[in-house]
């Protein structure tokens, strides 16, 4: 019996001690983890622990270490009026990095489709539309990137009051944008004081300075301010005279047209005017050009156009894009955005009901259409600034950070367009014209001017980062930074 007793009291000597221990070990793991993964600070494990919208569950994705979020957020609420967002946080130190909005155009397309679905999002849609595959050069690996579908008709976003969606243009998207944000600030408390930027491509050239411009105003009262230090653009229209011009000397250039043909464009079309389509030959001569656009690709003149039954085909779009007018305000316009074979899968896959539930859009059984454009809102657009270069001038005297690239074989918003944009503002070269690098390879050409960064990708149609993605993450971090692309092998 006394034996037991020692017996006893030796293993509880013993294991006392072990169990102390290894509650300790439990305890720094514990606290190792968290430790590991900063961004999960108290406040943004409330966050976390609070927000409806966290992703958790979407089909077909692959196992990641950042959180994601999505849903609504209501930017009106007497007319029932959301915008549908989806924000990925950074892959690593989400709390030391800055927040990035971004933007595509049409006027009507999805940043949801083409931004994150084909460009820069971590997730891009497999072949089939039934799976997601990880983007290595995801933009989120250097910032917490924020896309938004606008306006309301776009993607998942909607408006519960018809005169809604006859009143888009510039003005109403904008503000509709600016109302998002101190909006979402509310869901996502810690990002409000953070570093700021807004990118985006194509039609979104006018939509994010006209956001900036916005912001500047309003951060005058302090209760309202958002850290915003510069923009990024991608592609972008920017003054429909310089864009038209450039449009058609690019054609021209790259052999899409005849000489007779550009001639006559050059003698008969006044782009600068508000009665440019007026002019029979002008208007012939345009129309002619875009005929000759619809036999290749005018996002990507040297790729293959997708072949695929799909409504958004190139061969079909110039048939029903090219949209003439009788305002004396506004432009002819074609659907800005890029027409892969994607925008099928994409499709196929926002329309799942499990897709619409995870993202929080449906509860899997109503389920909402998604479209990567609506043509109704592009048809619709009912206000267009002529040019934004206005814009570009208070920014650059407040001092914010303004890069523009553009993709050098897009026919839509052409190098050239741009080109001829940014020659208007007159600004001096601090930087003259030089290669840019990544990987010991040229990336495109640079020239940067007091107040504004201009640089090309070589090679690369009007999305830039689905031609050039490991490029692009690379040009991306160097704005991030402020710092100049590589200029040296």
């Amino acid at each position: 019996m006394a034996f037991i007793l020692n017996m006893t009291s030796t293993l509880l000597n013993i294991t006392l001690p072990l169990l102390f221990l290894l509650l300790l070990l439990s305890l720094e793991t514990t606290v190792f983890v968290v430790a590991r993964h900063g961004q999960w600070s108290n406040e943004m494990k409330s966050n976390i622990q609070n927000n409806e919208d966290l992703v958790t569950n979407l089909p077909g994705q692959p196992n990641v270490d950042f959180q994601h979020y999505a849903g609504y957020v209501t930017v009106n609420e007497n007319n029932g009026r959301a915008l549908f967002y989806w924000f990925y946080e950074a892959w690593t130190l989400p709390d030391e990095k800055p927040l990035v909005l971004w933007l595509n155009g049409g006027p009507g397309c999805s940043s949801v489709g083409y931004g994150a679905t084909q460009e820069i999002g971590p997730f891009i849609v497999g072949t089939d539309g039934n799976d997601l595959q990880l983007n290595p050069y995801s933009w989120n690996r250097e910032a917490n990137m924020l896309f938004l579908e606008s306006p309301v008709g776009v993607g998942f976003s909607y408006s519960n009051t018809t005169s809604d969606y006859e009143n888009l243009g510039d003005d109403f998207t904008a503000n509709d944008t600016y109302t998002f944000l101190h909006n979402w600030f509310t869901k996502f408390p810690s990002y409000r004081t953070r570093t700021f930027y807004i990118a985006g491509e194509s039609y979104a050239g006018k939509y994010v300075p006209e956001l900036a411009n916005l912001i500047y105003d309003k951060n005058k009262d302090p209760s309202l301010f958002i850290n915003l230090q510069g923009i990024l653009l991608g592609n972008p229209e920017t003054s429909d005279a310089e864009d038209w011009k450039g449009l058609v000397d690019y054609a021209w250039s790259h052999a899409v047209v005849s000489d007779e043909t550009h001639k006559t464009i050059r003698e008969s079309c006044d782009f600068n005017s508000n009665d440019t389509w007026s002019n029979d030959d002008c208007s012939q001569a345009v129309d002619e050009v875009l005929r000759q656009y619809k036999e290749i690709d005018i996002y990507s003149l040297y790729t293959s156009v997708c072949i695929a039954n799909s409504a958004y085909s190139q061969n079909n779009a110039l048939q029903v894009m090219f949209k003439r007018t009788t305002s004396a305000k506004m432009m002819p316009r074609i659907l800005a955005g890029y027409d892969p074979c994607l925008d099928d899968y994409a499709k196929g896959y926002y329309n799942k009901p499990q897709v619409q539930k995870a993202l929080h859009v449906s509860n899997g059984l109503q389920l909402k259409n998604w479209s990567i454009c609506n043509m109704d809102v592009f048809y619709g657009w009912s206000q267009s600034k002529d040019s934004v270069l206005p814009i570009y001038k208070k920014l650059i005297d407040a001092k914010l950070r303004i890069w523009v690239y553009s993709g050098d074989t897009d026919g839509r918003v052409p190098v050239l367009s741009t080109r001829y944009s940014l020659s208007s503002l007159n600004l001096p070269i601090l930087r003259p014209w030089r290669p840019w690098y990544n990987q010991k390879q040229v990336g495109g050409w640079v020239q940067e001017y007091k107040g504004l960064t201009f640089a090309t990708f070589r090679g690369a149609g009007h999305a830039v980062p689905i031609f050039k993605p490991r490029e692009s993450l690379a040009f991306f971090t160097s704005f991030l930074l402020g710092e100049s692309p590589p200029s040296q092998r």
